[in-house]
């Protein structure tokens, strides 16, 4: 048989090719996030040797938001970066882990209490609701079937395989705490009891409420909606902690149509998913900070600026410990929302 012959395809610098806006609309961030992002990893992706046409940082950087920003197969991503189809899978891997391992710098609560203090202003502005440091909830990111024994844990109540993922934010969108490792058939509360910021809260390094939805147990610290509000004040409560709230759906919003990979399904292993999912949220985070303008077709998602507040009905307080929850709750009503116009 002859062998087929070794074929070199062009590789572009697109940061000389397009303009930002071209260069927003293809890759999802300009082209100073692009130097940034690439600034802090290229040491962990950068070629050992400049030899028979090493791929070089920045074209593994390309092919991986390439893929983030389309979802599309790997042969795409490949012809679109001149590389062959198994070189866009092994370095779009290699990149999202690069930039996966920088999470504690970007994916935090405030460490001081000024910051601290501009979140909690930021939530009141909003709705006036009092003390709010965060706002919880989960997201289902659409997977391939993981096979094996266990691959059914991961069908959601919806039907396909995904990994049920939970996120924090604050009030401009930035993610605080993330979890993706769990299945998609696991309720959002026992994502949140085996985490590691519940601990923080209710051992009182972090202090505050956090604002989660009815699916949530009501705590001291985690504000959820009342199931039936019947005074004035019951119904200002309510009306404010799910307009404050709808931060986090928000930023669900933002972050699936900035990557719509985490929409239209991960084809990957479980590890390389889990990075891929945390690489979409640093460098959301870093957008925010660099103030980069979303793509033309982001803000057509349901999740942004859905201000519907229609109150979840999967209330679950039946449970030992809320106790103090429904009296903070209540006191939290009587203080401060009953003295509200």
């Amino acid at each position: 048989m002859q062998r087929r012959p070794r074929i070199f395809y062009e590789r572009i610098n697109y940061l000389e090719f397009y303009d930002n806006h071209d260069f927003i609309n293809r890759f999802r961030l300009s082209k100073e996030t692009f130097r940034t992002v690439l600034r802090m990893i290229e040491a962990d992706i950068h070629p050992p040797s400049q030899r028979n046409r090493a791929i070089l940082a920045p074209c593994k950087l390309y092919m991986m938001l390439r893929y983030l920003a389309t979802g599309s197969f790997l042969l795409t991503v490949a012809d679109f970066t001149g590389v062959s189809e198994s070189s866009a899978c092994r370095y779009i891997h290699q990149v999202c882990r690069a930039i996966a391992r920088h999470r504690s710098k970007f994916i935090y609560f405030s460490k001081n209490a000024v910051d601290m203090r501009k979140v909690v202003c930021g939530f009141y502005s909003r709705s006036r609701f009092p003390r709010v440091v965060g706002a919880v909830d989960c997201t289902h990111i659409k997977i391939q079937s993981p096979g094996g024994d266990n691959a059914e844990t991961f069908r959601n109540r919806k039907g396909y395989f995904s990994i049920n993922t939970q996120c924090i934010c604050n009030p401009s969108l930035k993610i605080m705490d993330i979890v993706a490792r769990w299945p998609g058939s696991c309720h959002d509360q026992i994502i949140f009891d085996n985490s590691s910021i519940k601990h923080k809260f209710e051992t009182g390094v972090i202090k505050g409420y956090l604002l989660g939805d009815g699916g949530y147990e009501v705590k001291p610290y985690l504000m959820t909606p009342l199931l039936n509000p019947t005074t004035r004040s019951q119904q200002l409560y309510n009306e404010s902690q799910i307009r404050t709230r709808n931060a986090i759906e928000r930023c669900f919003g933002v972050l699936k149509r900035r990557f719509p990979v985490l929409s239209k399904g991960i084809t990957a292993s479980l590890v390389n998913t889990q990075a891929i999912i945390v690489a979409c949220a640093i460098i959301h985070n870093i957008c925010i900070d660099m103030h980069d303008d979303l793509p033309n077709d982001a803000f057509q998602h349901e999740g942004y600026d859905n201000m519907d507040i229609a109150e979840d009905n999967h209330q679950n307080e039946n449970v030992i410990g809320v106790v103090r929850g429904r009296q903070e709750r209540d006191i939290l009503i009587r203080d401060h929302f009953a003295n509200l116009n």
